[in-house]
């Protein structure tokens, strides 16, 4: 399946629905400290409608510690500093998407290591809301990989 990787995420709604989308879409989320909230939060589990027990939520101390234990084979930096455009990417499963904080996106240092996608704005535009970008991206791949493990309609 996915990976969505969520560094140091600041806002717990942004946080709980991208819980309720990768649990609906089957994918495992990655959440690398630090948070700008508690894991308890009430807007983050009104947000997770508590789908945060019937999914695969992994946390980790740092960027570091992530790559040491997920030892990602592709990683895609969502950013909207980059020109690759997130529909020009050929998916693969286990693909992790990652999403930088909402105030800053993706440290340089990541977007340098990293092959970085973006989605298309109007001029003018600076951001969309980091739940909305992980919905569209993260759809967008499962697209390309078949909707591997959706329910038959």
């Amino acid at each position: 399946m996915l990976n969505l990787v969520l560094f140091e995420p600041e806002i717990p709604s942004n946080t709980g629905a991208i819980i309720r989308l990768c649990t609906n879409m089957g994918a495992n989320l990655h959440l690398v400290k630090p948070y700008g909230f508690e894991m308890e939060d009430k807007k983050l589990r009104r947000a997770g409608l508590d789908y945060k027990e019937l999914m695969c939520i992994s946390e980790y101390d740092n960027f570091a510690d992530y790559l040491e234990k997920t030892k990602p084979k592709r990683l895609f930096a969502v950013s909207s500093k980059v020109k690759t455009i997130y529909t020009d990417v050929k998916y693969q499963v286990g693909d992790s998407l990652f999403l930088g904080p909402e105030t800053r996106g993706p440290p340089q240092d990541i977007l340098n290591q990293y092959k970085g996608i973006t989605l298309p704005m109007q001029n003018g535009s600076c951001s969309l809301n980091l739940s909305n970008c992980a919905s569209i991206v993260a759809y967008e791949a499962w697209r390309k990989i078949d909707f591997k493990g959706a329910k038959s309609a």
